[in-house]
């Protein structure tokens, strides 16, 4: 019998594993994820706008997958961005729906992001753009994750906190002195721009952010082409105020549109300058939006921003990996926010937290499986008065017209019935309540949605207090009294 060659086996053994451990590395994409601020369904060319013009994300759905059933999970700022990032229900992390500059607390770092997730796998990270999960340490993209940051803080409509750390070489607008805004300057509809955890021009010049975000992610992926890496873009537009630049101001007749064409040649620059790179089949780029239309359009949908109607929570949706999501698809499945962190986890070979999450893997659905569905049986959003999607069910546990729901109307009288059940299939608009002809469905996702809320309130996590400097001027909303501001401060400290 001949004698085995021990080092040999073992050589060969050691190749057997490495060579797909290797091949699983290679295949690690790039991942882009591209945030815009209250955009509508019915505001891009892929779901029928007839207005504003973008050829950019058109191209993007027939290069890729365009979702009509995406759903982010808060009808607003802060908590839609939540979900994003961390996978999980802003409630079940105890966050406020809308942060503001004198808002106490955010998004905890002891949760973890996508970010996070992806850094420890070797991506490199960079955050551009509006991130609104708290603006003072220990809560900044830098401490969540991000290896750099550049972009404002919360929404542009707010205003400044003196407590941020001002750069030494602080560019300073409007005629501003440095002591102005070290001794407490606020004016709504001024904010910082920041690098990293210093600002570093106030008020940020917003006829240029969408340029300037563009062309900070473009250097980012040129510098990091040899990947891996994560880029997380969160536009400041479409939120109000409006602002373009100069080559799209008065494109259209209409500002809200010139904003959607300026982040729609946004996209097409991103795309194009991954294509550039030579790293196109190995980036996978969404493209998505934090909730529905403030002043644009979420038709065909009911409502828009701020409500659960699908006009609030449904969101213009692409995702695009050449040669792994197949071109001109589309899927009809119901999948959300939350699912992006598990599944780039999932693309990155990456390990997931043991912290619980709301989030499921839907690369199936991404990938174009045949017979792949949606993992939410039920998706449960418990904003506002709540609601719940159940494939082509939507139900809410409350009355029509009692909601506090706004832009809802339908031309139609309000339904009397205690509840709201709508075929979203044969109904999209969400018009003819059919909760009493379907009891069964009723009382299926009553309990769905009883069963989540008790869930994440037993299961809540505590958010992070923001580190104030303690002679820092305070907050306050512009016009409030400062004295005034101090007290209110000291009784939600109680």
């Amino acid at each position: 019998m001949p004698r085995l060659n021990l080092p040999l086996l073992k050589l060969l053994f050691a190749c057997s594993v490495a060579m797909p451990l290797a091949a699983q590395a290679a295949e690690r994409p790039n991942v882009i994820v591209i945030f815009i601020d209250d955009m509508g369904y019915g505001d891009v060319g892929f779901n029928g706008a007839t207005g504003p013009k973008t050829p950019n994300l058109d191209r993007m759905a027939s290069e890729g997958m365009k979702f009509t059933d995406f759903y982010v999970g808060c009808a607003v700022c802060s908590g839609s961005r939540t979900s994003l990032m961390t996978g999980a229900h802003y409630q079940r992390l105890s966050m406020n729906a809308v942060l503001f500059p004198n808002s106490a607390a955010g998004l905890h770092p002891d949760e973890v992001t996508i970010a996070e997730t992806l850094g420890e796998a070797g991506y490199a990270t960079a955050c551009v753009g509006k991130w609104h999960l708290g603006h003072l340490p220990p809560c900044l993209p830098t401490q969540q994750g991000f290896q750099s940051y550049f972009g404002i803080p919360y929404s542009n409509d707010m205003w400044i906190d003196p407590a941020n750390k001002l750069a030494a070489d602080i560019q300073l607008r409007e005629g501003l002195t440095l002591a102005e805004v070290k001794a407490g300057h606020r004016k709504r509809n001024w904010v910082p721009l920041m690098r990293d955890d210093e600002v570093i021009e106030y008020p940020a010049d917003q006829t240029t952010l969408t340029q300037r975000y563009t062309e900070e992610s473009i250097r980012f992926i040129n510098a990091h082409k040899d990947g891996p890496f994560f880029l997380y873009l969160p536009h400041t537009m479409v939120h109000l105020p409006l602002a373009v630049s100069e080559a799209f101001a008065g494109r259209t007749g209409k500002l809200i549109w010139d904003a959607i064409e300026e982040v729609d040649w946004s996209v097409g620059e991103i795309l194009k300058a991954v294509r550039a790179a030579g790293i196109d089949q190995q980036t996978l780029v969404i493209f998505t939006s934090d909730n529905g239309a403030a002043v644009g359009s979420s038709l065909p949908l009911r409502a828009k921003k701020a409500s659960v109607y699908d006009g609030g929570i449904r969101e213009p949706t692409l995702m695009r990996w050449p040669g792994k999501i197949p071109a001109g698809s589309v899927c009809s499945e119901v999948a959300a926010t939350i699912d992006v962190l598990p599944t780039v986890a999932k693309l990155a070979g990456a390990k997931l937290s043991d912290r619980k999450i709301d989030g499921h893997d839907i690369w199936a659905l991404m990938s174009g499986q045949e017979g792949a569905k949606s993992p939410h049986t039920t998706y449960c959003l418990m904003h506002g008065p709540g609601t719940v999607r159940s494939g082509r069910w939507k139900f809410y546990p409350w009355q029509e017209g009692k909601g506090g729901q706004r832009n809802a109307a339908t031309g139609r009288p309000a339904s009397t019935d205690p509840v709201q059940l709508y075929d979203t299939v044969a109904d999209i608009g969400e018009t003819t309540n059919v909760a009493a002809q379907h009891p069964e469905m009723v009382a299926r996702l009553q309990t769905a949605f009883d069963a989540h809320v008790a869930e994440i309130q037993a299961n809540r996590r505590p958010t992070a207090p923001l580190i104030r400097p303690a002679d820092s001027p305070t907050a306050a909303r512009p016009g409030q009294p400062r004295a005034k501001a101090k007290q209110k401060r000291k009784k939600a400290a109680k």
